[in-house]
C-alpha cells in the first residue's frame, strides 16, 4: 500500500534524538494508529509498549531484537515485528523512511 485515505494526521511531530528521527501519527476511523517516520544515521534505543510493525519504505538498517544476539539487516520493502513492552536497538546505516504500525 503506498497510501492511506480517510485519516486524521497529528500536526506535532515525534521527535527523538536530538532530531535524528523524526516521525508524524496517522489515526484511522478504527481508532488503529501509525506512524510515518524518517532516521538519520546512528545507533537508537527505542522502548515499546504495543507489539509493533516496521515496515522499510526507504534505506537500510540493522536491528537487535528483544530476546536476540545477531543483529538482522533490513533494507527496502522489508518489515520487522517487535514485541509489545519492550525495547530494541537499531543501527541506521543510510537515511531511512519507514512505517510503523500499533497492534493490539
Amino acid at each position: 500500500m503506498t497510501s492511506f485515505e480517510n485519516v486524521t494526521v497529528v500536526k506535532k511531530a515525534n521527535i527523538y534524538f536530538a532530531g535524528q528521527v523524526s516521525s508524524r501519527t496517522i489515526q484511522f476511523a478504527d481508532g488503529t494508529e501509525k506512524t510515518l517516520g524518517f532516521m538519520l544515521p546512528g545507533e537508537y534505543t527505542f522502548a515499546t509498549g504495543a507489539k509493533e510493525t516496521m515496515e522499510i519504505m526507504a534505506g537500510e538498517l540493522e536491528v537487535l531484537l528483544p530476546g536476540t544476539e545477531q543483529w538482522q539487516s533490513i533494507s527496502a520493502g522489508e518489515s520487522f515485528e517487535v514485541s509489545g513492552d519492550s525495547k530494541f536497538q537499531v543501527k541506521i546505516n543510510t537515511p531511512t523512511d519507514y512505517c510503523c504500525s500499533y497492534i493490539k
